[in-house]
């Protein structure tokens, strides 16, 4: 099979796996919900060349912005997954690894921590957040649940 294609499979089971395992730990109140819309006023500001507020407030709510956030959200899961894919056949050779594919799955956490996060205007690691701790360990374990669904996707394929 396509490594291309083993790439975007993982990365689709992957950000599924995140959205479907953050969907239900954030009822706990431990983390915090993805929020999709943010992800699509995001994306959008970046199409209009705005890559840093001062606040999250200062991103304007958009049309269709959860669209926006959903087809963000799964190209970054996939454009992750697919050098991932690739790397590993250049790098080491053969079909992926499903166990440093979880590692790497945590791994992007730093997306969050050192990109998404200051852009956002929160900070490195969200710490001017107003949800404190929560917002360092809710991307941690979110992308580990990245990682749980991007391991599946390299063992199925």
């Amino acid at each position: 099979m396509s490594f291309v294609v083993t790439g975007v499979v993982a990365g689709v089971l992957g950000t599924l796996a995140m959205d479907l395992l953050n969907n239900l730990v954030a009822r706990t109140g431990m983390f915090l919900k993805i929020d999709v819309g943010m992800i699509g006023r995001m994306a959008v500001g970046w199409t209009r060349g705005r890559f840093r507020y001062g606040h999250p407030g200062e991103m304007e709510r958009i049309a269709d912005e959860i669209l926006y956030g959903y087809a963000t959200h799964y190209a970054i899961g996939v454009g992750l997954a697919v050098p991932y894919v690739l790397g590993w056949d250049v790098f080491i050779g053969g079909p992926a690894s499903p166990v440093w594919a979880l590692v790497y799955g945590v791994a992007t956490t730093a997306a969050s921590y050192f990109f998404v996060y200051p852009s956002m205007g929160l900070g490195i690691f969200g710490r001017r957040s107003p949800e404190g701790v929560r917002a360092v360990l809710s991307p941690l374990a979110n992308h580990f649940f990245y990682g749980v669904g991007l391991s599946v996707g390299v063992a199925l394929m």
